[in-house]
């Protein structure tokens, strides 16, 4: 694939209206302020190179989930204002994603200024299953530039307008960011340095089958938290209360636990848990071992000894991937056992290890607790798309790119 580094040695971008597909989709609290910017700054070096390129750089994203049609919430306005702050250079900002405004914004960039135009989900030919109707809407996308640049990586895996249609209508690249993101995911699935251990968390089962399914094939030790860890625990025929349960899945996970036997591959479960009467950050909770969790309490964090276990091994690996939270990082009398991983795997990073956080929740969680992106080797800023590319999924988003 052809990269934005590419294009900038080849000196044919100045006064060239390059469209750059990033990933804006930045947590909001309900004054729709901005609450991790780390989407944003993650796109900086890319727009920041087009820029002094000499390319007239306009910026397409989406925010949330809106069904089509404008709706003042999912305004990327929040969004353009941050992207201002950061770059130092004004960004100017289109209310519209191909109409008048989107139109004569772009009409009136100098070379080096950049643009942001509104949500593209306000388009219903984004993320339309009709390719006629995504093809209409990429068609008046790429009318105004004349060079696209993929810099999303977090909607790789999406058949959207703005991430597949529109690379087939121009000459395109990918940008920094998605380099990066190829780079580190293709040394976590086809060479990683040993011991490889991954700490699995998040609500679900379900929502990870297909990664758990590859790393049963490629990790050391899995170390399984959070909500799903209560699965597990249900596998091996404890009670685990209130706490998280995806019933159609026990035979699975049952399954998994054999494979993993089979393989050599080390599952890590919770030992102990800290659980609570009912899901809120001021309620009554108390430690208890895994396999004595109250009927009548839901798990809520790992415990004060698992998460020792988790740390320990956590510092005897040389590759360490984390996807998905091992508590309720967002209520503090649970985030212990989540900082206590981040912990463990900065620690890794000094020694040397490779470690890769997930995206997500995870990124969401070690930046609340105030660590810095450089204190770990890769945060995704991928989340969904990671887990694809991790269980081996054809991702349009990068194959429309392969020339």
């Amino acid at each position: 694939m052809k990269t934005a580094l590419d294009l900038i040695a080849a000196g044919d971008l100045r006064g060239k209206r390059v469209l750059v597909r990033c990933d804006l989709n930045v947590p909001q609290d309900a004054d729709t302020t901005i609450t991790d910017d780390g989407r944003v700054r993650a796109s900086l070096p890319t727009i920041k190179a087009l820029s002094e390129a000499g390319a007239r750089v306009v910026v397409c994203a989406h925010l949330g989930r809106p069904k089509g049609a404008p709706e003042a919430r999912y305004s990327l306005a929040p969004v353009a204002q941050r992207l201002q702050e950061l770059l130092g250079a004004p960004v100017a900002f289109a209310t519209d994603t191909v109409g008048e405004s989107a139109r004569s914004t772009v009409a009136t960039l100098a070379d080096g200024q950049v643009a942001l135009l509104e949500n593209l989900r306000f388009n219903i030919g984004e993320t339309s299953k009709d390719d006629a109707v995504r093809g209409a809407f990429a068609d008046e996308l790429a009318s105004l530039a004349d060079v696209f640049v993929s810099d999303g990586f977090g909607v790789v895996h999406r058949k959207h307008a703005s991430v597949y249609d529109v690379a087939q209508r121009l000459p395109h690249a990918i940008g920094g960011l998605v380099q990066a993101e190829i780079e580190v995911l293709k040394r976590l699935t086809e060479s990683p340095e040993r011991p490889f251990v991954v700490v699995l968390g998040g609500a679900k089962v379900s929502d990870k089958l297909g990664v758990i399914e590859s790393l049963l094939k490629i990790a050391d030790t899995l170390l399984i938290g959070g909500g799903m860890s209560y699965t597990f625990l249900a596998a091996q025929g404890h009670e685990v209360g209130k706490s998280l349960l995806d019933v159609d899945r026990l035979e699975l996970v049952k399954g998994y636990l054999a494979q993993a036997k089979e393989r050599g591959v080390e599952i890590v479960l919770p030992t102990d848990v800290v659980v609570a009467a009912e899901f809120s950050p001021d309620a009554d909770h108390k430690i208890v071992p895994a396999d004595q969790i109250p009927a009548d309490m839901e798990g809520m964090d790992i415990g004060p000894v698992t998460r020792e276990t988790f740390a320990a091994k956590i510092a005897g690996a040389r590759t360490v991937f984390w996807n998905g939270p091992v508590g309720v990082f967002e209520m503090a009398a649970f985030a212990e056992g989540n900082m206590a991983v981040a912990r463990a795997v900065v620690a890794a990073t000094k020694a040397g290890a490779l470690t890769v956080i997930g995206g997500g929740d995870s990124a969401a969680a070690v930046r609340q607790f105030g660590f810095s992106d450089d204190q770990f080797g890769h945060i995704s800023t991928g989340g969904g798309a990671s887990l694809e590319y991790v269980e081996g999924k054809v991702l349009p988003g990068l194959t429309v790119l392969e020339d």
